[in-house]
């Protein structure tokens, strides 16, 4: 069976980048004789996977494939200069090399020079003597030019002798430096694939191949850039790309997947879950136990973790194509792909939890008309005056509103006072806990600002989940009463603040429990 002389090339050109491997397809055009042939394509990553290798002739040519396969090898690094990996020995290395070889070359010269100057100062003395053989007098001239050709002799045979000198220097340090290298270093091989393909052919002719592989070492995560002009906001949507493959993707169409591979292939576990049940006591018949805990509300999408989180898709497998061709280099650094990108009007609000922080944050409202759902990922604020910080975007399906702040005002304030008192009250006994918050709300205004700014203010009221419990609102004794409550217990004023003004907002509510009920 016949083989190709030579590796045929098989560059990238398309990469489908998952959350933390990529799908690397390749193509060439393979020249076919009828018979059996062995083909060598490459060289590839030595990274591939090998079980997910798959290739396919893709023309209508006679033509199958028999076999394919990877075959790695161990070849020595290619000859050249440092690079800025190599170690400070290596590059002293090099550096000698070359003022080795520049003072070698100027010797060289110089032995030329001085075998001319040899061969002028015979032709001198040749001359001398016919001359005066003949009866010619010219003893000043033969003199001076004697003595030219003596004085060059002897500056090119110092300059020889000095540029003998640094050689035999130069090689001394080169000799010592290059025994430290290979004390200290060992020249690194390289490990090389290549893709050998049996194919099948019954008649000449081209045939295009399409080879497709997994491949480590790459990933990608969503980010985001919001820029608020006015009441407009410009929402970029791009994919940070990693890569660190041994091969660089150059003009490559790109697709971004949150398909997760590695997870299809391990069902889960099925374990028993038992429930066993057990009498009351007399003293829990009695008594309620309760206790005051915060509870976050439950989004959409995973968890969040420490360090490089995934991607949050939602649950459902997303696509995304990169509008233009992309080059990704194998350095391992963060590479920005833009992927989409819309301008939409917004609502804003001025909103603070004095419970949560007491800053008065600008918060940006609008519907996702990106055409495609916005995963999860960092946000770069830019306003008019430039570059705010950085925000976090939440999964947001296409049409879904988005909320985004936009950094805090520090020409406000709020102060949050909370007092607490406890009564029983009735023949039964209740417990009653009165809360009274008081917030007060500043705005410090330049001279010469006008125009009333609404904040929003947003504090919350326990919800009970037992009957024995009642959460009540005092409305009578709140000033300003809440402009509304939701289901969640928060609670919504909206205060308007002039230039330089202030408010006092206050908030009272009970909580009432019967005497069975401990813990509160």
């Amino acid at each position: 069976m016949p083989t190709e002389p030579r590796p045929i090339a098989l560059p990238v050109t398309a990469v489908t980048c998952l959350e933390d491997r990529a799908l690397v397809e390749r193509t060439a055009v393979l020249d076919l004789e009828p018979g059996v042939r062995r083909v060598r394509l490459g060289p590839v990553s030595a990274l591939a996977v090998d079980r997910t290798l798959h290739a396919e002739l893709l023309s209508d040519h006679p033509a199958s494939v028999l076999d394919v396969r990877i075959v790695r090898a161990w070849t020595p690094p290619a000859a050249g200069p440092p690079g800025a990996e190599d170690s400070a020995l290596r590059r002293r290395a090099h550096d000698l090399e070359e003022e080795r070889r520049a003072v070698e070359q100027h010797r060289d010269r110089l032995r030329s020079r001085l075998d001319l100057l040899g061969l002028l100062a015979a032709d001198l003395l040749r001359e001398i003597g016919e001359g005066a053989g003949s009866g010619e007098s010219e003893g000043p001239r033969w003199h001076r030019e004697l003595d030219r050709v003596d004085a060059e002799r002897d500056a090119r045979a110092e300059e020889l002798r000095l540029a003998d000198a640094r050689s035999a220097a130069l090689t001394a340090e080169l000799d010592e430096v290059r025994r430290a290298v290979e004390a200290a270093e060992e020249e690194p091989a390289e490990l090389l694939g290549h893709i050998e393909l049996t194919v099948e052919a019954t008649a000449a002719g081209p045939a295009r191949l399409q080879l497709s592989h997994l491949t480590p070492c790459a990933l990608w995560r969503p980010a985001y850039r919001a820029v608020l002009n006015g009441d407009t906001v410009t929402l970029e949507t791009e994919a940070v790309v990693w890569q660190r493959t041994g091969e660089d993707w150059s003009d490559v169409r790109l697709t971004l997947s949150t398909a997760r591979s590695a997870l299809a292939s391990d069902p889960p576990r099925l374990v028993e879950d038992r429930l066993r049940l057990k009498d009351r006591s007399a003293a829990e018949r009695r008594t309620i136990d309760v206790e005051l805990r915060e509870e976050e509300i439950s989004t959409v999408g995973p968890p969040s973790v420490l360090g490089l989180p995934g991607v949050d898709d939602g649950g459902e497998t997303r696509v995304l194509h990169a509008p233009a061709a992309v080059s990704v280099s194998s350095d391992g650094r963060a590479h920005r792909v833009p992927l989409s990108s819309f301008a939409t009007r917004a609502s804003s609000e001025y909103a603070c939890a004095p419970e949560l922080s007491p800053l008065v944050t600008r918060t940006v409202r609008f519907d996702n008309r990106s055409g495609h759902a916005l995963l999860a990922g960092p946000v770069d604020l830019v306003r008019d005056s430039g570059f705010t910080g950085r925000g976090t975007l939440d999964f947001t399906a296409p049409g879904a509103a988005v909320e985004l702040s936009f950094g805090s005002h520090d020409d406000h304030r709020v102060v949050r006072h909370v007092e607490e008192s406890r009564d029983t009250a009735g023949i039964a006994q209740r417990t009653v806990v009165t809360r009274t918050v008081r917030l007060r709300l500043s705005r410090f205004s330049p001279p010469g600002e006008e125009g009333e700014r609404v904040v929003v203010l947003r504090e919350r009221l326990p919800v009970s989940e037992v009957a024995a419990v009642e959460v009540r609102l005092r409305k009578e004794a709140c000033s300003p009463v809440p402009d509304a409550v939701d289901e969640e217990g928060i609670a919504r004023w909206d205060v308007p603040l002039p230039p330089g003004g202030h408010r006092t907002v206050t908030l009272v509510y009970e909580l009432s429990a019967t005497s069975k009920v401990t813990g509160l």
